[in-house]
Protein backbone atom coordinates (compact mmCIF):
# COMPACT_ATOMS: atom_id res chain seq x y z
CA UNK A 1 0.00 0.00 0.00
CA UNK A 2 1.44 3.35 -0.79
CA UNK A 3 -0.84 6.92 -0.64
CA UNK A 4 0.00 8.60 -4.13
CA UNK A 5 -1.89 11.78 -3.45
CA UNK A 6 -3.07 13.76 -0.51
CA UNK A 7 -5.39 16.58 -1.21
CA UNK A 8 -7.39 19.05 1.88
CA UNK A 9 -10.63 19.74 0.75
CA UNK A 10 -13.06 21.73 2.27
CA UNK A 11 -15.30 21.44 5.76
CA UNK A 12 -12.46 19.40 7.56
CA UNK A 13 -11.84 16.56 4.86
CA UNK A 14 -9.06 15.38 3.17
CA UNK A 15 -8.80 13.17 0.17
CA UNK A 16 -6.60 10.41 0.39
CA UNK A 17 -5.38 8.44 -3.30
CA UNK A 18 -4.51 4.73 -2.11
CA UNK A 19 -2.87 2.33 -4.28
CA UNK A 20 -2.99 -1.16 -2.91
CA UNK A 21 -0.22 -2.91 -5.58
CA UNK A 22 -0.44 -5.76 -8.22
CA UNK A 23 0.56 -8.28 -6.02
CA UNK A 24 -1.24 -7.46 -2.61
CA UNK A 25 -4.16 -7.50 -4.20
CA UNK A 26 -3.60 -10.51 -6.46
CA UNK A 27 -3.19 -12.08 -3.16
CA UNK A 28 -6.95 -10.89 -1.65
CA UNK A 29 -8.58 -11.84 -5.11
CA UNK A 30 -6.54 -15.52 -4.50
CA UNK A 31 -8.13 -15.19 -0.73
CA UNK A 32 -11.91 -14.54 -1.96
CA UNK A 33 -11.31 -17.34 -4.81
CA UNK A 34 -10.50 -20.14 -1.71
CA UNK A 35 -13.67 -18.53 0.18
CA UNK A 36 -15.98 -18.57 -2.74
CA UNK A 37 -15.27 -21.67 -4.72
CA UNK A 38 -17.45 -24.24 -3.24
CA UNK A 39 -20.78 -21.86 -3.64
CA UNK A 40 -19.78 -21.77 -7.40
CA UNK A 41 -21.14 -24.04 -9.43
CA UNK A 42 -18.89 -25.33 -12.64
CA UNK A 43 -20.31 -27.76 -15.18
CA UNK A 44 -17.56 -30.71 -15.00
CA UNK A 45 -16.30 -29.99 -12.12
CA UNK A 46 -17.05 -30.84 -8.88
CA UNK A 47 -18.62 -28.00 -6.53
CA UNK A 48 -14.97 -26.24 -5.24
CA UNK A 49 -13.30 -27.83 -7.38
CA UNK A 50 -13.48 -25.63 -10.42
CA UNK A 51 -9.68 -24.09 -11.02
CA UNK A 52 -10.21 -19.95 -10.89
CA UNK A 53 -9.41 -19.44 -14.35
CA UNK A 54 -12.48 -21.34 -15.37
CA UNK A 55 -14.41 -19.62 -13.16
CA UNK A 56 -13.19 -16.10 -13.92
CA UNK A 57 -13.64 -17.48 -17.68
CA UNK A 58 -17.15 -17.87 -17.09
CA UNK A 59 -18.19 -14.88 -15.15
CA UNK A 60 -15.70 -12.59 -15.91
CA UNK A 61 -12.03 -11.38 -14.77
CA UNK A 62 -13.53 -9.41 -11.92
CA UNK A 63 -16.01 -11.76 -10.43
CA UNK A 64 -13.52 -11.93 -7.37
CA UNK A 65 -12.70 -8.27 -7.04
CA UNK A 66 -15.61 -7.11 -4.70
CA UNK A 67 -14.76 -9.12 -2.10
CA UNK A 68 -10.78 -8.99 -2.30
CA UNK A 69 -11.50 -5.38 -2.12
CA UNK A 70 -13.94 -5.48 0.93
CA UNK A 71 -11.11 -7.80 2.41
CA UNK A 72 -8.01 -5.33 1.43
CA UNK A 73 -9.71 -1.80 1.82
CA UNK A 74 -10.07 -1.66 5.75
CA UNK A 75 -6.37 -2.50 6.42
CA UNK A 76 -5.27 -0.13 3.72
CA UNK A 77 -7.33 2.80 4.73
CA UNK A 78 -6.21 2.44 8.14
CA UNK A 79 -2.54 2.20 7.18
CA UNK A 80 -2.77 5.28 4.98
CA UNK A 81 -4.64 7.24 7.70
CA UNK A 82 -2.04 6.18 10.44
CA UNK A 83 1.12 7.45 7.87
CA UNK A 84 -0.33 11.01 6.72
CA UNK A 85 -0.86 11.30 10.57
CA UNK A 86 -4.51 12.01 10.61
CA UNK A 87 -7.03 11.92 12.96
CA UNK A 88 -10.06 10.06 11.45
CA UNK A 89 -13.45 11.58 12.93
CA UNK A 90 -15.00 8.33 11.16
CA UNK A 91 -17.45 7.73 8.22
CA UNK A 92 -15.03 7.97 5.34
CA UNK A 93 -16.53 8.10 1.72
CA UNK A 94 -14.25 5.39 -0.70
CA UNK A 95 -14.43 6.12 -3.92
CA UNK A 96 -12.76 3.31 -6.79
CA UNK A 97 -10.50 5.01 -9.42
CA UNK A 98 -9.10 1.87 -10.50
CA UNK A 99 -9.37 -1.61 -10.33
CA UNK A 100 -7.49 -4.66 -12.57
CA UNK A 101 -4.97 -7.15 -12.63
CA UNK A 102 -1.77 -5.04 -13.44
CA UNK A 103 -2.49 -2.27 -11.51
CA UNK A 104 -3.97 -3.89 -8.56
CA UNK A 105 -6.39 -1.38 -6.70
CA UNK A 106 -6.95 2.60 -6.74
CA UNK A 107 -9.24 4.33 -4.85
CA UNK A 108 -10.27 7.46 -3.06
CA UNK A 109 -10.95 7.77 0.46
CA UNK A 110 -12.76 10.80 2.05
CA UNK A 111 -11.44 11.63 5.54
CA UNK A 112 -13.38 14.00 7.92
CA UNK A 113 -10.56 15.05 10.33
CA UNK A 114 -10.89 16.84 13.54
CA UNK A 115 -10.93 20.56 12.68
CA UNK A 116 -8.32 23.13 13.66
CA UNK A 117 -9.75 25.55 15.81
CA UNK A 118 -8.62 29.02 16.66
CA UNK A 119 -9.93 30.54 19.80
CA UNK A 120 -10.03 34.50 18.96
CA UNK A 121 -10.11 35.75 22.96
CA UNK A 122 -11.02 33.09 25.84
CA UNK A 123 -9.95 35.54 28.65
CA UNK A 124 -12.18 38.26 29.90
CA UNK A 125 -15.20 36.67 28.69
CA UNK A 126 -18.30 38.00 30.70
CA UNK A 127 -21.68 36.34 32.09
CA UNK A 128 -24.31 36.66 34.54
CA UNK A 129 -23.91 34.97 37.95
CA UNK A 130 -26.23 34.35 40.43
CA UNK A 131 -25.95 36.14 43.51
CA UNK A 132 -26.00 33.49 46.50
CA UNK A 133 -28.43 34.41 49.23
CA UNK A 134 -30.22 32.15 52.29
CA UNK A 135 -33.70 33.69 53.93
CA UNK A 136 -35.10 32.01 57.39
CA UNK A 137 -37.83 30.78 54.79
CA UNK A 138 -35.24 28.39 52.76
CA UNK A 139 -34.18 27.13 55.44
CA UNK A 140 -37.86 26.08 56.74
CA UNK A 141 -38.53 24.84 53.09
CA UNK A 142 -35.45 23.05 53.56
CA UNK A 143 -36.32 21.01 56.95
CA UNK A 144 -40.00 20.51 55.60
CA UNK A 145 -38.93 16.91 54.15
CA UNK A 146 -37.43 15.92 57.52
CA UNK A 147 -40.75 17.29 59.14
CA UNK A 148 -43.00 15.22 57.07
CA UNK A 149 -40.63 11.97 57.16
CA UNK A 150 -41.57 12.59 61.03
CA UNK A 151 -45.22 13.12 60.26
CA UNK A 152 -47.67 10.11 61.70
CA UNK A 153 -51.04 9.75 60.99
CA UNK A 154 -52.99 9.00 64.02
CA UNK A 155 -56.88 7.66 64.52
CA UNK A 156 -59.31 10.48 65.46
CA UNK A 157 -62.85 9.79 66.97
CA UNK A 158 -64.36 12.81 65.02
CA UNK A 159 -65.64 13.67 61.41
CA UNK A 160 -63.29 13.79 58.47
CA UNK A 161 -61.90 17.25 57.59
CA UNK A 162 -59.82 18.31 54.49
CA UNK A 163 -56.49 16.50 54.47
CA UNK A 164 -57.64 13.98 56.76
CA UNK A 165 -57.00 10.07 55.57
CA UNK A 166 -60.17 8.21 55.46
CA UNK A 167 -59.80 4.28 55.14
CA UNK A 168 -62.77 3.24 53.06
CA UNK A 169 -64.73 0.41 51.17
CA UNK A 170 -66.47 1.24 47.95
CA UNK A 171 -68.12 -0.02 45.33
CA UNK A 172 -69.29 1.73 41.99
CA UNK A 173 -72.42 1.08 40.22
CA UNK A 174 -73.76 1.98 37.04
CA UNK A 175 -77.69 1.47 36.17
CA UNK A 176 -77.60 -0.33 39.46
CA UNK A 177 -75.02 -2.78 38.22
CA UNK A 178 -71.23 -3.03 39.57
CA UNK A 179 -68.54 -2.03 37.09
CA UNK A 180 -65.77 -3.57 36.41
CA UNK A 181 -62.23 -1.62 38.51
CA UNK A 182 -64.56 -0.03 40.83
CA UNK A 183 -64.18 -1.61 44.10
CA UNK A 184 -61.75 -1.39 46.73
CA UNK A 185 -61.70 -2.12 50.60
CA UNK A 186 -59.06 -0.81 53.39
CA UNK A 187 -58.41 1.80 50.21
CA UNK A 188 -56.32 4.88 52.24
CA UNK A 189 -57.48 7.96 50.60
CA UNK A 190 -56.14 11.70 51.57
CA UNK A 191 -58.99 13.87 51.15
CA UNK A 192 -57.89 16.99 48.97
CA UNK A 193 -55.26 14.99 47.75
CA UNK A 194 -57.36 15.38 43.93
CA UNK A 195 -56.30 11.40 43.61
CA UNK A 196 -60.27 10.50 42.91
CA UNK A 197 -62.26 12.13 40.15
CA UNK A 198 -63.91 15.07 40.96
CA UNK A 199 -66.69 15.21 43.76
CA UNK A 200 -65.44 11.85 45.37
CA UNK A 201 -63.31 13.84 47.87
CA UNK A 202 -65.45 16.53 48.83
CA UNK A 203 -68.54 14.18 49.54
CA UNK A 204 -66.45 11.94 52.11
CA UNK A 205 -65.92 15.82 54.21
CA UNK A 206 -68.22 15.11 57.78
CA UNK A 207 -68.35 11.70 57.67
CA UNK A 208 -67.05 9.69 60.69
CA UNK A 209 -66.12 5.95 60.97
CA UNK A 210 -68.80 3.50 60.46
CA UNK A 211 -70.86 6.04 58.24
CA UNK A 212 -72.20 4.93 54.89
CA UNK A 213 -73.23 6.93 52.07
CA UNK A 214 -73.65 6.66 48.11
CA UNK A 215 -71.76 9.38 46.08
CA UNK A 216 -73.15 10.40 43.07
CA UNK A 217 -70.69 11.10 40.21
CA UNK A 218 -70.47 11.87 36.86
CA UNK A 219 -66.79 10.77 35.20
CA UNK A 220 -64.88 13.28 33.14
CA UNK A 221 -65.86 12.99 29.36
CA UNK A 222 -61.69 12.96 29.30
CA UNK A 223 -61.84 9.97 31.09
CA UNK A 224 -61.04 6.33 30.36
CA UNK A 225 -63.38 5.40 27.12
CA UNK A 226 -65.76 2.85 28.82
CA UNK A 227 -66.81 5.51 31.78
CA UNK A 228 -66.07 9.04 29.97
CA UNK A 229 -69.40 11.29 30.99
CA UNK A 230 -70.89 8.59 32.65
CA UNK A 231 -73.33 8.80 35.87
CA UNK A 232 -72.98 6.41 38.41
CA UNK A 233 -72.96 5.78 42.15
CA UNK A 234 -70.45 4.95 44.87
CA UNK A 235 -71.24 2.99 47.69
CA UNK A 236 -69.02 4.04 50.46
CA UNK A 237 -68.43 3.10 53.88
CA UNK A 238 -65.93 4.90 56.06
CA UNK A 239 -64.41 2.51 58.51
CA UNK A 240 -61.27 5.29 59.93
CA UNK A 241 -60.53 8.16 60.34
CA UNK A 242 -56.79 9.64 60.59
CA UNK A 243 -55.56 13.13 61.20
CA UNK A 244 -51.67 13.92 60.28
CA UNK A 245 -50.07 14.56 63.79
CA UNK A 246 -46.71 16.58 62.94
CA UNK A 247 -43.90 16.75 65.46
CA UNK A 248 -43.04 19.83 68.10
CA UNK A 249 -40.18 21.46 66.28
CA UNK A 250 -37.42 21.69 68.82
CA UNK A 251 -34.25 20.22 69.91
CA UNK A 252 -35.46 16.88 70.44
CA UNK A 253 -36.85 16.55 67.18
CA UNK A 254 -33.35 17.62 65.62
CA UNK A 255 -31.74 15.36 67.93
CA UNK A 256 -34.15 12.20 66.18
CA UNK A 257 -33.82 13.38 62.81
CA UNK A 258 -29.92 14.40 62.69
CA UNK A 259 -26.63 14.71 64.60
CA UNK A 260 -27.01 18.06 66.02
CA UNK A 261 -27.97 18.02 69.50
CA UNK A 262 -29.88 21.71 69.11
CA UNK A 263 -32.19 22.92 66.34
CA UNK A 264 -30.42 25.58 65.94
CA UNK A 265 -27.24 23.65 65.12
CA UNK A 266 -29.60 22.01 62.27
CA UNK A 267 -30.65 24.46 60.69
CA UNK A 268 -27.25 25.80 60.73
CA UNK A 269 -25.71 23.39 58.76
CA UNK A 270 -29.14 23.02 56.53
CA UNK A 271 -28.76 26.62 56.07
CA UNK A 272 -24.99 26.15 54.77
CA UNK A 273 -26.15 23.22 52.68
CA UNK A 274 -28.31 24.94 50.90
CA UNK A 275 -25.27 27.84 50.79
CA UNK A 276 -22.80 25.12 49.28
CA UNK A 277 -25.42 24.13 46.80
CA UNK A 278 -26.49 27.22 45.37
CA UNK A 279 -22.94 28.10 44.95
CA UNK A 280 -22.23 24.83 43.08
CA UNK A 281 -25.07 25.48 40.99
CA UNK A 282 -24.29 29.28 40.48
CA UNK A 283 -20.59 28.08 39.35
CA UNK A 284 -22.39 25.82 36.94
CA UNK A 285 -24.34 28.02 35.52
CA UNK A 286 -21.79 30.60 35.26
CA UNK A 287 -19.54 28.08 33.15
CA UNK A 288 -21.79 26.88 30.74
CA UNK A 289 -22.70 30.82 29.95
CA UNK A 290 -18.91 31.03 29.52
CA UNK A 291 -18.50 28.25 27.40
CA UNK A 292 -21.31 29.04 25.21
CA UNK A 293 -19.41 32.98 24.91
CA UNK A 294 -16.40 30.61 24.05
CA UNK A 295 -17.80 28.89 21.47
CA UNK A 296 -18.73 32.09 19.82
CA UNK A 297 -14.90 33.04 19.74
CA UNK A 298 -13.96 30.25 17.38
CA UNK A 299 -14.66 29.11 13.87
CA UNK A 300 -14.86 26.28 13.13
CA UNK A 301 -16.32 24.08 10.14
CA UNK A 302 -17.67 20.74 11.53
CA UNK A 303 -17.49 17.72 8.45
CA UNK A 304 -20.95 16.04 8.93
CA UNK A 305 -19.01 12.71 9.30
CA UNK A 306 -17.75 13.50 12.55
CA UNK A 307 -21.37 14.83 13.67
CA UNK A 308 -22.84 11.57 12.42
CA UNK A 309 -20.57 9.75 14.71
CA UNK A 310 -21.43 11.82 17.64
CA UNK A 311 -25.04 11.51 17.09
CA UNK A 312 -23.93 7.55 17.23
CA UNK A 313 -22.16 7.64 20.83
CA UNK A 314 -25.44 9.69 21.93
CA UNK A 315 -27.76 7.04 20.65
CA UNK A 316 -25.67 4.02 22.13
CA UNK A 317 -25.21 6.12 25.12
CA UNK A 318 -28.97 6.81 25.42
CA UNK A 319 -29.35 2.37 24.71
CA UNK A 320 -27.18 1.74 27.23
CA UNK A 321 -28.71 3.67 29.80
CA UNK A 322 -32.43 2.66 28.86
CA UNK A 323 -31.30 -0.94 29.26
CA UNK A 324 -29.85 -0.23 32.63
CA UNK A 325 -33.26 0.31 33.36
CA UNK A 326 -34.46 -2.93 31.59
CA UNK A 327 -36.03 -1.06 27.94
CA UNK A 328 -34.50 -1.18 24.69
CA UNK A 329 -34.35 1.58 22.53
CA UNK A 330 -36.73 0.10 20.11
CA UNK A 331 -39.68 -0.35 22.84
CA UNK A 332 -38.97 3.62 24.19
CA UNK A 333 -39.33 4.60 20.50
CA UNK A 334 -42.16 2.26 20.11
CA UNK A 335 -43.64 3.91 23.04
CA UNK A 336 -42.89 7.58 22.31
CA UNK A 337 -44.09 7.02 18.80
CA UNK A 338 -40.90 7.58 17.60
CA UNK A 339 -38.72 6.37 14.52
CA UNK A 340 -34.89 5.80 14.52
CA UNK A 341 -34.34 8.71 11.91
CA UNK A 342 -36.19 11.34 13.82
CA UNK A 343 -34.37 10.12 17.08
CA UNK A 344 -30.98 10.93 14.83
CA UNK A 345 -32.38 14.24 13.76
CA UNK A 346 -33.33 15.67 17.45
CA UNK A 347 -29.94 14.14 18.59
CA UNK A 348 -28.53 16.19 15.76
CA UNK A 349 -28.51 19.85 17.16
CA UNK A 350 -26.76 18.59 20.53
CA UNK A 351 -24.29 16.73 19.05
CA UNK A 352 -23.40 20.07 17.04
CA UNK A 353 -23.33 21.79 20.52
CA UNK A 354 -21.10 19.06 22.35
CA UNK A 355 -18.48 19.12 19.35
CA UNK A 356 -18.27 22.84 19.11
CA UNK A 357 -17.81 22.75 23.21
CA UNK A 358 -15.04 19.92 22.99
CA UNK A 359 -13.49 21.44 20.11
CA UNK A 360 -13.19 25.40 21.55
CA UNK A 361 -11.55 24.02 24.57
CA UNK A 362 -9.32 22.18 22.84
CA UNK A 363 -8.33 25.53 21.31
CA UNK A 364 -7.73 26.68 24.69
CA UNK A 365 -5.54 23.88 25.82
CA UNK A 366 -3.27 24.54 22.84
CA UNK A 367 -3.03 28.43 23.50
CA UNK A 368 -1.94 27.23 26.92
CA UNK A 369 -0.45 24.67 26.26
CA UNK A 370 -2.21 22.76 28.56
CA UNK A 371 -1.04 19.35 29.51
CA UNK A 372 -1.99 16.39 31.79
CA UNK A 373 0.68 13.90 33.91
CA UNK A 374 0.38 10.82 34.14
CA UNK A 375 0.31 11.28 38.35
CA UNK A 376 -2.36 13.25 37.56
CA UNK A 377 -4.52 10.71 35.66
CA UNK A 378 -3.58 8.15 39.18
CA UNK A 379 -5.34 10.86 41.12
CA UNK A 380 -8.15 10.68 38.98
CA UNK A 381 -8.39 7.03 38.40
CA UNK A 382 -8.55 6.69 42.55
CA UNK A 383 -11.84 9.05 42.62
CA UNK A 384 -13.05 7.05 40.53
CA UNK A 385 -12.07 4.05 41.72
CA UNK A 386 -13.47 5.38 45.05
CA UNK A 387 -16.96 6.80 43.64
CA UNK A 388 -17.79 3.37 41.93
CA UNK A 389 -16.45 0.89 45.61
CA UNK A 390 -13.97 -1.00 43.66
CA UNK A 391 -10.25 -1.69 43.53
CA UNK A 392 -7.92 1.07 42.24
CA UNK A 393 -6.03 -1.93 40.39
CA UNK A 394 -9.64 -2.92 38.88
CA UNK A 395 -9.75 0.24 37.81
CA UNK A 396 -6.72 0.86 35.77
CA UNK A 397 -6.20 -2.16 34.55
CA UNK A 398 -6.62 -1.46 30.68
CA UNK A 399 -7.75 1.50 30.82
CA UNK A 400 -6.63 3.88 27.65
CA UNK A 401 -5.25 7.01 29.78
CA UNK A 402 -5.07 9.44 26.25
CA UNK A 403 -9.35 10.09 26.72
CA UNK A 404 -8.77 10.41 30.23
CA UNK A 405 -5.72 12.85 29.84
CA UNK A 406 -7.75 15.09 26.70
CA UNK A 407 -10.87 15.04 29.30
CA UNK A 408 -8.58 16.32 32.47
CA UNK A 409 -6.79 19.15 30.17
CA UNK A 410 -10.66 20.43 28.96
CA UNK A 411 -11.20 20.61 32.63
CA UNK A 412 -8.27 22.47 33.19
CA UNK A 413 -8.86 24.99 30.19
CA UNK A 414 -12.12 25.47 31.41
CA UNK A 415 -11.35 26.21 35.24
CA UNK A 416 -9.00 28.68 33.66
CA UNK A 417 -12.09 30.26 31.05
CA UNK A 418 -13.84 31.07 34.43
CA UNK A 419 -11.08 31.91 36.71
CA UNK A 420 -10.31 34.50 34.40
CA UNK A 421 -13.99 35.35 33.49
CA UNK A 422 -16.23 38.85 34.52
CA UNK A 423 -19.49 37.87 36.46
CA UNK A 424 -21.95 40.28 36.57
CA UNK A 425 -24.17 39.45 39.62
CA UNK A 426 -27.85 38.80 39.52
CA UNK A 427 -30.73 38.03 41.66
CA UNK A 428 -30.88 33.94 41.39
CA UNK A 429 -34.30 34.35 39.55
CA UNK A 430 -32.97 36.25 37.13
CA UNK A 431 -30.29 33.65 35.13
CA UNK A 432 -33.27 30.84 35.02
CA UNK A 433 -32.36 30.80 31.31
CA UNK A 434 -29.11 29.54 31.79
CA UNK A 435 -29.16 25.78 31.88
CA UNK A 436 -26.54 24.01 33.49
CA UNK A 437 -24.37 21.28 32.42
CA UNK A 438 -21.21 19.14 33.89
CA UNK A 439 -19.12 17.10 32.69
CA UNK A 440 -20.31 13.52 31.91
CA UNK A 441 -18.37 9.96 30.49
CA UNK A 442 -20.30 7.32 29.31
CA UNK A 443 -17.25 4.76 31.07
CA UNK A 444 -14.16 5.16 32.33
CA UNK A 445 -12.21 4.13 28.79
CA UNK A 446 -14.45 6.77 27.13
CA UNK A 447 -13.72 9.92 29.01
CA UNK A 448 -14.99 12.99 26.69
CA UNK A 449 -16.35 16.34 28.31
CA UNK A 450 -20.13 16.82 26.86
CA UNK A 451 -22.24 19.49 27.50
CA UNK A 452 -25.38 19.31 26.88
CA UNK A 453 -27.65 21.72 25.41
CA UNK A 454 -30.21 22.41 27.96
CA UNK A 455 -32.78 22.04 25.31
CA UNK A 456 -35.40 19.48 26.04
CA UNK A 457 -35.30 16.74 23.70
CA UNK A 458 -35.95 12.73 23.88
CA UNK A 459 -32.57 11.90 24.72
CA UNK A 460 -31.22 14.80 26.32
CA UNK A 461 -28.30 14.29 29.01
CA UNK A 462 -28.48 15.71 32.51
CA UNK A 463 -25.90 16.42 34.43
CA UNK A 464 -24.24 13.55 36.22
CA UNK A 465 -21.17 13.47 38.29
CA UNK A 466 -17.92 12.00 36.29
CA UNK A 467 -17.72 8.40 36.40
CA UNK A 468 -20.32 8.06 38.99
CA UNK A 469 -24.22 8.00 38.06
CA UNK A 470 -26.45 7.49 35.15
CA UNK A 471 -29.03 9.38 34.42
CA UNK A 472 -32.69 8.39 34.97
CA UNK A 473 -35.01 7.43 32.41
CA UNK A 474 -38.27 8.40 31.03
CA UNK A 475 -40.32 6.58 33.93
CA UNK A 476 -43.27 5.83 32.17
CA UNK A 477 -41.42 3.94 29.14
CA UNK A 478 -42.08 0.06 29.15
CA UNK A 479 -43.57 0.38 33.25
CA UNK A 480 -46.50 -1.48 33.69
CA UNK A 481 -49.89 -0.17 34.45
CA UNK A 482 -50.92 -0.07 38.57
CA UNK A 483 -53.65 -1.28 39.16
CA UNK A 484 -55.50 1.16 40.14
CA UNK A 485 -59.60 1.74 41.18
CA UNK A 486 -61.84 2.94 38.84
CA UNK A 487 -62.78 6.06 40.67
CA UNK A 488 -59.21 6.91 40.74
CA UNK A 489 -58.20 10.33 38.94
CA UNK A 490 -55.84 9.37 35.74
CA UNK A 491 -52.81 11.18 36.70
CA UNK A 492 -49.03 11.34 34.71
CA UNK A 493 -47.24 12.42 37.30
CA UNK A 494 -46.87 11.95 40.96
CA UNK A 495 -44.11 14.10 42.96
CA UNK A 496 -42.78 12.84 46.21
CA UNK A 497 -42.13 14.79 49.44
CA UNK A 498 -38.86 15.34 48.41
CA UNK A 499 -39.84 17.21 44.86
CA UNK A 500 -38.29 14.02 43.13
CA UNK A 501 -40.61 12.68 40.27
CA UNK A 502 -42.07 9.16 41.29
CA UNK A 503 -42.70 6.74 38.17
CA UNK A 504 -45.26 7.25 36.09
CA UNK A 505 -48.49 5.06 36.75
CA UNK A 506 -51.08 4.31 34.40
CA UNK A 507 -54.18 3.88 35.05
CA UNK A 508 -56.94 1.41 33.81
CA UNK A 509 -60.29 0.15 34.59
CA UNK A 510 -59.76 -2.88 33.49
CA UNK A 511 -57.85 -4.48 36.98
CA UNK A 512 -59.10 -5.05 40.14
CA UNK A 513 -58.13 -2.74 42.16
CA UNK A 514 -56.00 -2.23 44.85
CA UNK A 515 -56.09 -2.67 48.44
CA UNK A 516 -54.35 -0.52 50.73
CA UNK A 517 -53.96 -0.88 53.91
CA UNK A 518 -54.15 1.61 56.33
CA UNK A 519 -51.19 3.27 57.49
CA UNK A 520 -50.57 3.08 61.60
Amino acid sequence: MKVTNVEKKENSTVELTIHVEADEFEAAVQKAYLKSRSRIAVPGFRKGKAPRKIIEGMYGSGVFYEDAINDVYPGAYEAAVKEQGLEDMGHPVMDIVEVNKEKGLIFTALVSVRPEAKVKAYKGLTAPKAEVSVTDEDVENELQPYVRRATRLISVDREVKLGDTAVIDFEGFEDGKPFEGGKGENYSLEIGSGSFVPGFEDQIIGLKAGDEKDLDITFPEDYVADLAGKAVVFKVKVKEVKEHQAPVVDDEFAKDVSEFDTLAEFKDDLKQKIIDRNMAQSEARFRQALLGQLCDQVDIEIPEAMVNAQVDRLVESYASRLEQQGISLEMYMQYMAMTADKLRDDLKEPAVTQIKQQLALDAVVAAEGITISDEEVDEEVKKAAANLNVPYEQVIEGLDKEPLKVDLARDKAMALVAAEGKPHLVAAEDDGDIKVTEVTKDDVQEESKEEATGEEAPAEEKPKKRTTRTKKTEEAAGEEAEKKPAARKPRAKKTTEEGEEAPKKTTTRKKKAEEPKGEE
